[in-house]
């Protein structure tokens, strides 16, 4: 077999009704010096059977005992020979060109990580209503300088289609009380590691109610905060004791709780309803967004959890002299 180019580790645990579908899916792709690595991390059902039944010579199997699915990604990356290594998901779909494509992105942007557009739907092929936004979101996250900039917005590059180096991989997967994706792609776009996506929906996502990621607690909405709260203390507010806030309401709150609980001095928030400006909130003073000053050197963090607010308050701070991803980090 011709050494591969790609190393595709899809780890799977007790989807036999599904794991074919996406395995051939990867087999079948436009890129065929691949491998396809299925670790099985204890499957009670027939996974590990139905992938034996696929004939491929690119195809290896390993079984292992439940370990959890960071054990089986470290595995199937430390078995892994190419130089590059993709991740698949036993329940969704990867386009025929979806390799190639983000394989020629890798090599042509030198970017350390690629992704690509998805389209998340559920079993039957039909758009989830209640992903569209964060669909549309990351599907906007095009560029490196985007992707590093939202980073601590939610997982910029879907997990599954991630295709990256192998020293990102090397990186590990930890099995700790966060979202191991997320704090994979944090921990790299910390260390100045840049990431990339082909502008194309290239992957099918498949949300159903008995994914790990509506199963288990690691990726509850409270584990993706502590993860981006995480690699802020460790990021951006490194060393700094004074920040600025914008947004003082339900989503604003309790980031400024937070700020004060870790010791630093929030100077101002920044607010658009007449209501809360001119008022103090938990002792800082409460600003119009009119009044915010040109960048100091102090961080700002924008926490707007209103639909749209985003592209608005970027849209403000770019024409008051701000670069997201520089002076301000948006997270929500």
């Amino acid at each position: 077999m011709t050494a591969p180019l790609v190393s595709v580790v899809l780890p799977v645990r007790d989807a036999a009704a599904t794991v074919e579908w996406a395995a051939r899916s990867i087999l079948d792709s436009t890129l065929r010096e691949l491998e396809l690595i299925v670790i099985d991390d204890g499957s009670a059902d027939d996974s590990a059977e139905v992938v034996r039944q696929i004939s491929d010579p690119r195809l290896r199997l390993i079984r292992q005992d439940a370990l959890g699915v960071c054990a089986a990604a470290n595995r199937g990356a430390a078995e892994a020979a190419a130089p590059v290594i993709a991740r698949m998901d036993a329940d969704d779909v990867s386009h025929p060109a979806r390799l190639e494509k983000q394989l020629s992105l890798l090599h042509d942007s030198g970017a350390d990580m690629v992704g690509c557009q998805v389209c998340i739907v559920d079993a039957l092929g039909q758009a989830v209503g209640s992903m569209r936004r964060y669909a549309q979101w990351s599907n906007s996250l095009i560029e490196p300088s985007r992707i590093a900039a939202m980073r601590f917005v939610e997982l910029p590059i879907v997990n599954p289609t991630l295709m990256a180096k192998r020293d990102i991989y090397e990186l590990g997967f930890r099995d700790v009380a966060l979202p191991e994706d997320y704090d994979l792609c944090l921990r790299a776009l910390g260390q100045g590691r840049t990431a990339a996506k082909v502008p194309e929906a290239l992957f099918d996502w498949v949300d159903s109610g008995g994914r790990l990621t509506r199963t288990d607690d690691r990726y509850s909405p409270e584990a993706f905060d502590r993860c981006r709260r995480t690699h802020l203390l460790a990021g951006p507010l490194a060393d700094r004791t004074v920040v600025d806030l914008w947004g003082a309401g339900q989503a604003g709150k309790p980031w400024l709780r937070w700020l004060q609980a870790e010791g630093f001095t929030v100077r101002r928030v920044v607010e658009v309803s007449p209501k809360k400006i001119g008022t103090i909130i938990h002792g800082t003073p409460v600003i119009a967004d009119t009044d915010l000053p040109p960048p100091d050197d102090t961080p700002l963090i924008i926490a707007v959890g209103a639909a749209g607010a985003r592209d608005l308050i970027e849209a403000d701070l770019v024409k008051k002299g701000y670069v997201p991803g520089r002076d301000a980090w948006f997270v929500c």
